[in-house]
């Protein structure tokens, strides 16, 4: 597939660039600011500079598919966190993209049992979700637990209502999944949560709602 990944230069966003590109898939990795290409292009991705806040449709023209992994890091939770991804789903849509899979974080779905300083973002991420699934693209939410820099281990474990006390999981694995999740059918439609575990990948994804 031709593959847009957006915040391909954020924490996340880079390990998947790089994996993407050690794959079979052509990556254009999405950036904000133009003088962040040279590391892109170091990953091995074709660098677009695009904005969320504005016009993103040459961005998506030509792909198959969309990863959205960009964030505000709590500078803007309603105009990137929310409106970006629900500017992105509407270009991917109008271009005739297919699949979309989305980074969204665990506890979008009940903020209120979050940290009082997490509750608007999760609230912001639950709606672009929301849009998501109302969309007509193939989708697929990914809900993480607190993101850790340890290096992946190529094993997680997925479901629904997952231990809230026990999901960290570090951005390498993240990065895996959301890249996997791409071309695996069982993930299509589906929302769940992930942290690390004990199954690889490629296994946990198979029955992504099993725990």
């Amino acid at each position: 597939m031709n593959v847009l990944l957006a915040g391909s230069h954020g924490q996340v966003g880079r390990h998947a660039t790089r994996i993407l590109a050690a794959s079979d898939h052509d990556v254009r990795g999405m950036v904000r600011d133009e003088s962040q290409t040279p590391e892109i292009e170091d990953l091995g991705a074709e660098p677009v500079v695009a904005d969320l806040t504005e016009d993103v449709s040459h961005a998506v023209e030509g792909v198959d598919a969309v990863i959205f992994a960009a964030g505000s890091g709590g500078e803007d939770v309603w105009g990137v966190d929310r409106d970006g991804a629900i500017v992105l789903v509407d270009a991917a849509e109008a271009a005739d993209a297919d699949r979309f899979v989305m980074l969204s974080s665990i506890n979008a779905d009940q903020p209120a049992n979050s940290p009082e300083a997490l509750r608007e973002y999760l609230r912001a991420k639950a709606e672009a979700d929301e849009y998501l699934r109302e969309s007509d693209l193939t989708y697929t939410i990914v809900r993480p637990g607190p993101l850790t820099n340890e290096g992946g281990t190529g094993r997680i474990r997925t479901g629904a209502g997952l231990d809230r006390a026990d999901v960290e999981i570090p951005r390498e694995d993240v990065a895996r999944t959301l890249v996997a999740a791409l071309g695996t059918e069982s993930t299509y439609g589906e929302t769940f949560e992930l942290a690390a575990g004990d199954q690889s990948i490629e296994a946990a994804l198979g029955s992504p709602l099993s725990e």
